[in-house]
């Protein structure tokens, strides 16, 4: 099996870590001895796995996973959910994204708008974007004092754990990408019609923002990965590569809550169709 090939260790940020992202190389392969085309052909078996545990965690119908995605721009978040779940029922599986606060949503606490979207008993939901929003561009663009968001670490630490107790397992995925990356990757939606409407004129705003980003990541990955919700660094430079691991801590994920279908009713032995 494909995740027994890959060490998954290097990428899990360990609960009270002062990291450095720098240290975290976006080009890394770490644990995996295979091939591009090694990691391609794998991607199938792995989709066929996660839609099989997805499966059984819909048919349990007890408890919940909560996928954390956060990127820097063009750092692979629709394609990571478009890979990773190809296959998968979209009955049971939800992606939830996180832009500009409304109106309505700024008239109450930051984490009101995302507890509205947690996934309930047998779903899988994805952030794509999420609350630490409220500790990132909220930080960066200085829309609160610094006196509200540094208080925010602890309630969300807080939300999450009462999230766990309740049934919902928590992953949390940093997409990793080097800056010369995000360059690339922003030309390439400039240079390519089908592309250009991707591109904004804010992203070049937030790039010459990009080791104050930095910064305000090491802080969310040291301050808010718990064994009840831990951050994962993923390198992403290597789309092939992000998907292969993004896949293999989900399955590892799931495969640790082992969900079950419920016993069925007794005597279905008995019955016949006519």
């Amino acid at each position: 099996m494909v995740t027994a090939m890959i060490d998954l260790s290097p990428y899990r940020i360990a609960p009270r870590t002062d990291v450095d992202l720098s240290t975290h190389d976006p080009d890394g392969r770490d644990g995996f001895d295979g091939s591009k085309k090694d990691g391609r052909k794998a991607l199938p078996e792995l989709n066929a796995r996660l839609a099989n545990l997805q499966r059984h965690l819909w048919g349990e119908s007890g408890r919940s996973l909560l996928v954390v995605l956060q990127a820097m721009d063009t750092g692979g978040k629709d394609g990571t959910i478009r890979h990773v779940f190809r296959g998968v029922n979209p009955q049971g599986v939800h992606v939830r994204g996180f832009r500009e606060p409304t109106h309505r949503e700024l008239a109450r606490d930051y984490l009101w708008r995302a507890h509205l979207q947690v996934p309930g008993h047998g779903a899988i939901t994805i952030f794509n974007r999420s609350h630490y929003e409220d500790v990132l561009v909220v930080r960066i663009h200085n829309l609160v004092p610094e006196e509200r968001w540094s208080k925010r670490y602890d309630h969300i630490n807080d939300w999450e754990r009462m999230l766990s107790d309740e049934g919902t397992t928590i992953v949390k995925l940093f997409l990793n990408i080097s800056k010369d990356e995000q360059k690339e990757r922003l030309q390439a939606r400039l240079d390519e019609p089908d592309k250009n409407w991707k591109f904004s004129r804010g992203d070049l705003d937030d790039r010459a923002l990009w080791d104050d980003f930095q910064s305000a990541y090491e802080d969310v990955l040291s301050k808010t990965s718990s064994y009840y919700a831990p951050w994962f660094v993923v390198p992403a430079n290597r789309k092939w590569y992000r998907n292969l691991v993004v896949s293999s801590i989900l399955i590892e994920t799931l495969e640790g809550m082992d969900p079950q279908y419920p016993e069925p009713e007794e005597g279905l032995e008995d019955i016949v169709i006519t």
